[in-house]
């Protein structure tokens, strides 16, 4: 089926963010995609911040970005946004590194307050980077999320069939073709 990106945007490995992702990477596996993780925590500090596009740590995650049919973006929300290492990789990839890729916006969170962190925030960066179609995101509450000590999450029920839901769309849409522009209409003189 489809490449898949799974970008988790948290400073820390042991993150309800990026446990959750590596859960709903999981899932993605089975319906048949190739998923390839990427923990932004990873790239060094000094290319982020130092802005090297040229470190091999920014070529690299700029090729897994190109090579992918579509990107989920997992984030924790911090003071109503997206998080600054997301946000650093994001500033370092191509302006259209998204184009012709279908994108899953996540989000987690202590307080419904940030809710609108995926709308506001990290979506108008997304559809600015190119993507063909981001689909419907979804934000969970940090308490909806059950970190266990092997690594491995549980998502309350609620949400997880919120997720589940999400994921799949997010796959079904992987799976169409994307329409093509209508063509323009044809004007037909009368014979006279």
């Amino acid at each position: 089926m489809a490449t898949v990106l799974s970008v988790s945007g948290s400073p820390s490995a042991s993150s309800r963010t990026n446990r959750l992702l590596r859960h709903l990477d999981e899932r993605l596996s089975a319906q048949g995609h190739d998923v390839i993780p990427l923990d932004v925590r990873t790239v060094p500090a000094e290319a982020l911040l130092g802005a090297d596009l040229r470190h091999p740590a920014i070529t690299e995650a700029a090729a897994l970005f190109a090579r992918a049919d579509g990107v989920v973006v997992g984030t924790p929300v911090y003071k109503a946004s997206y998080s600054g290492v997301l946000k650093a990789l994001l500033d370092l990839l191509p302006q259209y590194a998204l184009t012709g890729k279908t994108v899953l916006p996540l989000a987690t969170g202590g307080s419904t307050a940030h809710v609108l962190a995926i709308d506001y925030a990290l979506r108008p960066v997304l559809n600015s980077m190119g993507a063909a179609h981001v689909v419907q995101g979804w934000f969970t509450l940090d308490r909806d999320i059950t970190a266990h000590e092997d690594g491995s999450v549980t998502v309350a029920p609620g949400p997880a069939e919120a997720l589940a839901q999400v994921v799949d769309q997010f796959s079904a849409a992987l799976g169409a073709p994307v329409p093509a522009p209508a063509p323009a209409p044809t004007v037909l003189a009368a014979a006279g």
